[in-house]
């Protein structure tokens, strides 16, 4: 991770500290710095404009006796942008807030207060402004609200965001984010580290849209994607484009012990059936515990071009057949392993699989449930009266 990467990264996490942590980190990095990150997570988290007339807005953001200034510019159709002081219009409206605060905001848990911490001033008009007063003001209006949508967690529907990033996870060939949102909820507070194996595109597009997906839904999060293509002109504050071949286990490796442990990992690769037993074998050891491994579209267990299996059963060397594997595992201590054999990774951690149609969790966690003991056969229950007895037979009389 880069400077500025772990410099984000203290931001993200000072979210949910009590105000005086927060407020020594602004004091450390100096507010120009601190305004800069904050500036950079309002301008993506920001809704799509409405406002037909463009209009500039002003956010003071204060700490102690020093504030910074930022003016942006918000209309229809164009992305929110922040504009230097001599390249603003007439600013109609200042909203002013503590650094502490919008820290807070935005790195914080949601739910947290989202009003009580804002200043806002509408500023004086000047008298040309009185000939278009109502369309001015409604603006304003739908400009503020714009600029307060990127000031806080998003409230985000995952298939509208799907779509709207251009990400195939809904209402394609998939309906995968119903299943997300109920996977996901317990994470999304937590600052994660989520990498996704496959960021998409064709025809010369970059893709990226579940990343960017991702970097809204986890307001606190880090996100990474691996692609077999260079895809670095994503790059941007909390998410980065990494170069691999996710079937190659040593650079999957090499990724994992750079940018990880992971919280997530999310294999939207090639759907090839030897890649997704690799990067399974590769990546879940450096996965947190707690954290989950989805494995998408796997339809792709029954196709032969993808290393799948002709017929109804699939194959123990494709998706669903690892999945069968884990389910194995997760039941070793229920079974009679060999004299001196060892738990391996998976039957000690995996945790739980849960399978919906074409994707699965697996979530890493000790499987240490207490079992019946293999000793305690049939005449050990017998004995302590938890199973009756068999019947004795009858006596026959051939008479």
């Amino acid at each position: 991770m880069t400077a500025s990467g772990h410099l984000v990264e203290r931001f993200q996490l000072a979210g949910t500290a009590p105000d005086d942590e927060i407020a020594a980190l602004v004091k450390e990095t100096g507010l120009d710095t601190a305004v800069g990150i904050l500036a950079d997570e309002i301008v993506f988290r920001c809704d799509e404009p409405v406002n037909r007339m463009p209009a500039h807005l002003a956010l003071t953001v204060t700490h102690g006796a020093d504030h910074r200034q930022l003016f942006f510019r918000i209309v229809r159709d164009e992305p929110v942008t922040v504009v230097a002081a001599d390249e603003v219009g007439p600013v109609r409206r200042e909203l002013r807030i503590s650094a502490t605060d919008l820290v807070r905001r935005l790195f914080g848990r949601t739910g947290q207060r989202g009003y009580g911490d804002l200043y806002d001033t509408f500023l004086p008009h000047r008298p040309d402004d009185l000939r278009e007063l109502p369309e001015i003001l409604m603006a304003t209006n739908q400009a503020s609200g714009t600029l307060l949508s990127g000031c806080g967690v998003p409230t985000l529907d995952l298939g509208k965001a799907s779509l709207a990033y251009g990400s195939d996870k809904w209402a394609s060939f998939h309906w995968y984010t119903t299943h997300y949102e109920r996977e996901f909820a317990r994470h999304r507070d937590q600052p994660v580290r989520l990498l996704e194996i496959g960021i998409g595109g064709y025809r010369g597009q970059l893709g990226g849209g579940s990343l960017k997906m991702w970097k809204k839904y986890f307001h606190r999060g880090t996100i990474y994607g691996l692609d077999l293509f260079d895809k670095s002109a994503l790059n941007q504050q909390r998410l980065t484009a990494l170069t691999a071949d996710q079937g190659d286990p040593a650079a999957l490796t090499a990724i994992a012990e750079r940018y990880g442990p992971f919280d997530i990992v999310i294999d939207d690769g090639s759907h090839e059936n030897p890649h997704v037993l690799i990067s399974f074998a590769a990546l879940f050891p450096h996965l947190r515990g707690g954290g989950l491994y989805v494995i998408e579209d796997m339809h792709t267990a029954y196709i032969p071009r993808f290393g799948g299996s002709a017929g109804p059963v699939a194959g123990p060397d494709t998706s669903i057949g690892l999945l069968k594997r884990l389910l194995d595992d997760m039941h070793h201590q229920e079974q009679s392993p060999p004299p001196g054999a060892r738990p391996t990774l998976t039957q000690e951690q995996v945790a739980s699989v849960r399978v919906y149609r074409n994707i699965a969790f697996v979530e890493k966690g000790a499987n240490a449930d207490i079992c019946f003991p293999r000793w305690m056969d049939d005449e050990a229950w017998m004995a302590l009266g938890a199973i009756p007895p068999p019947p004795e037979a009858p006596e026959r009389n051939d008479t």
